[in-house]
C-alpha cells in the first residue's frame, strides 16, 4: 500500500512446485457471512504473471478467472493491483488513516488447490505500526509482518487491520483476546474490555465447549455503524462512536458483540451443510439462515441478559420488540423463514420499496422462532433440555465427529433427540410455511402472557417522505388504504381534499373516521392525477410480554430454565 490515499493495495503472490502446462487464478465473488455476489474482481487491475524475469502469457477466461501459461515453469509469480474505497464489514478499504483488508477481495487462489497453506507479508504505509489478524505469526522482520494460513479458507476468513490503531487485550477462560480499535471515539476501555470478556464467557457457556486459542475483534469506530461480519477466529464490527455514550447505544454494542461472537459456533463450526467447504465461485443455498442468523440473533440477546446487562423483563421486552417487527411486516404471510434464508442472494441484500409486503427478514423471524421452539423444547423435557442442548448435539455429532455440516432434516433430528418428541408440524407449518407462530402457547409455558394492543386510528397505509422539500410516496402497504385507493410509490402529493398537504400527512389523516374518503391530487410520471381513497383502520399491532402472578411450578420451571433465573 505505497500510496494508500489512492486506494490501492499492491498484491504479489509467488506460486511455486505448480507441474503442468497451465494454472488459473480466481478470485471470490462473494464473502463467506454476506450472501450477495459482489463481483470483487471488478477491482483487480493490472494482472501480470512472470517466471524467471520473463513475462508469462495471461488469458481472462471468465470475471473472474485467469488463465496463466507456464510451461517448463514450475515457480511464477503473479501481480496486480486492488482498488479498495469500501469501507464495510464485507469488503476492503485503504486511504491515508489506515487500511483494512477482507481476504475474499483481495487475495486469489489456484483452482482446484485452496488446500494449499501460504505465507501471507504485510507491508504498511510507512509509519503505520499495527498490523492485526488472527492469523497466527511467522515472523517479523523491519517494516514487515509475516503470518501463515493453513489453506486458503483460513486466509480468506481472516481480516487484516492495518495502520496506527489501539490494541487493548483480555482473556477468557486463558484464551487471549483482543481488540483492535481504529477511529476516535470516547471509549471506556477498562469497562469495554471487562465487559466484552463478561459476554464472551457468557457466549462459551452455552455450546460448553472453547474451540479458539486465539481471537480477534476489529472494531471500526465511525460517524455510522454498519454491524458486523464473523470469522473464523475474529470478527469486524462497524460501530457509531456516538453509540458508547448513551445506555442504549452501549447495549447495541453488546449485543453486536454477542451476535458475531455466538458465531464462532453457530455457523463457522455449527453449520449447515451448503456453508462449507465453500464454493467461491457461486451462490452457496441453504434453507437454514433463519437458524444461523436469527437463530444467533436469538442466543445473543439471551447471552447479553444471561451475563447480567438485562434484567429477564427487559430481554422480554426486547423480545416482544421482534415479535412486532415480524408481525407488522405483510411479507411474513407472504415468504417464509426457510424462503428468506434460499433467496437470500436475490431478496434480502437488494430490497426495493415492496420488500415488506413479499419479504420476511430471516434475521426477525428466526429470532422469534427461535424463542417459540426453545420453550417447545423446554416444556417438552420439563425443564432439563433447552436449546442449548442441541447446540452442543449439533457441535459434537457433526463439527466434531462427522467433521461436516447437517441437512435441514438432521436439524429437525437433533431438535427431537433432545426434546424426547418430533415437532414435525411446527417445522413445516411455521418454518417452511407462513403459518403464525403459536406465540402465545409457548410463553403460556413460561407462565408469561403476550398482550396485544392493535391499531384502530385511520391509516394512509403508505410512507411518505419528504424529498428535495416535496412529500413523496416512498413505500404502500399491502392491502392498507394506498394500496386499495391506486396511491403508487414515487406519486408527490400535491393536494389533501383541495388543501396543500399537511406537513404529517398520515398524523392528519390519523384523526379522521375510519372509512372516510380522502381526495389526493397527485404527481405521476409529470401528469396530474386524482385518487380517492377509502380510509381503513390501520393493522399494525404492539405486543408486550407480561409475567402472570399465579404461574404454576410447572410454569415457573420452564421459565428459570429459560432465563437462568435463580430458584
Amino acid at each position: 500500500m505505497p500510496a494508500p490515499q489512492t486506494h490501492y493495495f499492491e498484491v504479489e503472490m509467488q506460486l511455486s512446485g505448480f507441474s503442468g502446462r497451465s494454472t488459473d487464478v480466481k478470485m471470490p465473488v462473494w464473502a463467506p457471512g454476506s450472501y450477495l455476489v459482489r463481483e470483487f474482481a471488478k477491482n483487480v487491475e493490472g494482472f501480470t504473471a512472470q517466471a524467471g524475469g520473463k513475462e508469462l502469457a495471461v488469458d481472462k477466461l471468465n470475471k473472474n478467472t485467469w488463465r496463466i501459461t507456464h510451461a517448463g515453469q514450475k515457480d511464477f509469480t503473479v501481480r496486480y493491483r486492488v482498488y479498495a474505497n469500501e469501507l464495510s464489514v464485507r469488503t476492503s478499504f485503504v486511504d491515508a488513516s489506515h487500511g483494512y483488508l477482507n481476504g475474499t477481495s483481495v487475495f486469489m487462489y489456484p483452482e482446484g488447490q485452496k488446500q494449499l497453506p501460504a505465507q501471507v507479508e504485510v507491508r504498511p504505509f510507512e509509519g503505520w505500526k499495527e498490523v492485526s489478524t488472527s492469523l497466527k505469526p511467522a515472523a517479523q522482520a523491519g517494516p514487515s509482518f509475516t503470518f501463515l494460513s493453513s489453506n486458503y479458507d483460513e486466509l480468506a476468513d481472516s481480516p487484516i487491520e492495518i495502520g496506527n490503531h489501539k490494541v487493548l487485550s483480555f482473556d477468557v477462560n486463558g484464551t487471549p483476546h483482543r481488540i483492535a480499535m481504529y477511529g476516535q471515539a470516547n471509549v471506556d476501555e477498562q469497562r469495554l474490555t471487562a465487559d466484552f470478556k463478561r459476554v464472551c464467557e457468557s457466549a462459551q457457556k452455552v455450546v460448553g465447549q472453547n474451540p479458539l486459542d486465539r481471537y480477534l475483534f476489529i472494531i471500526h469506530n465511525l460517524e455510522r455503524g454498519g454491524g458486523g461480519l464473523e470469522h473464523l477466529f475474529s470478527t469486524t464490527l462497524e460501530i457509531s462512536r456516538n453509540a458508547y455514550n448513551t445506555p442504549v447505544g452501549y447495549e447495541g454494542i453488546l449485543g453486536l458483540a454477542a451476535h458475531e461472537y455466538f458465531h464462532l459456533w453457530n455457523v463457522k463450526r455449527i453449520r449447515p451443510i451448503a456453508l462449507g467447504p465453500f464454493d467461491y465461485d457461486r451462490e452457496n443455498y441453504t434453507h437454514m439462515l433463519w437458524l444461523s442468523e436469527g437463530g444467533t440473533e436469538y442466543f445473543s440477546n439471551l447471552i447479553v441478559q444471561r451475563a447480567g446487562f438485562q434484567k429477564p423483563q427487559q430481554y422480554l421486552d426486547q423480545l416482544a420488540t421482534g415479535i412486532t417487527r415480524v408481525e407488522n411486516t405483510p411479507g411474513n404471510k407472504v415468504q417464509s423463514a426457510a424462503e428468506a434464508s434460499w433467496d437470500a442472494w436475490i431478496k434480502y441484500y437488494r430490497p426495493n420499496e415492496n420488500s415488506p409486503n413479499a419479504t420476511i427478514s430471516y434475521y426477525d423471524k428466526g429470532e422469534v422462532i427461535g424463542a417459540v421452539l426453545d420453550l417447545m423444547v423446554i416444556n417438552a423435557t420439563k425443564g432439563q433440555k433447552s436449546l442449548d442442548d442441541v447446540m452442543r448435539y449439533l457441535y459434537d455429532q457433526y463439527y466434531k465427529k462427522a467433521g461436516r455440516g447437517f441437512t435441514d432434516e438432521e436439524y429437525q433430528d437433533a431438535v427431537a433427540k433432545v426434546a424426547g418428541r418430533r415437532f414435525d408440524e411446527f417445522f413445516r407449518q411455521s418454518v417452511y410455511g407462513t403459518k403464525r407462530l403459536d406465540y402465545e402457547g409457548a410463553l403460556g409455558y413460561a407462565g408469561l402472557r403476550l398482550v396485544t394492543a392493535a391499531g384502530q386510528d385511520a391509516s394512509l397505509g403508505a410512507t411518505v417522505s419528504t424529498t428535495s422539500g416535496k412529500p413523496v410516496v416512498s413505500s404502500v402497504l399491502r392491502d392498507g388504504s394506498a394500496w386499495q385507493g391506486g396511491l403508487n410509490v414515487s406519486d408527490e402529493i400535491l393536494a389533501v381534499d383541495g388543501l396543500r398537504p399537511p406537513t404529517d400527512i398520515a398524523q392528519s389523516l390519523a384523526a379522521r373516521p375510519v372509512g372516510s374518503p380522502v381526495r389526493l391530487l397527485v404527481l405521476r410520471d409529470g401528469q396530474t392525477r386524482e385518487l380517492t381513497v377509502p380510509l381503513l383502520a390501520g393493522t399494525a399491532a404492539r405486543y408486550r410480554i407480561e409475567m402472570t402472578p399465579d404461574a404454576s411450578p410447572e410454569q415457573l420451571t420452564v421459565r428459570r430454565k429459560w432465563l437462568q433465573l435463580a430458584q
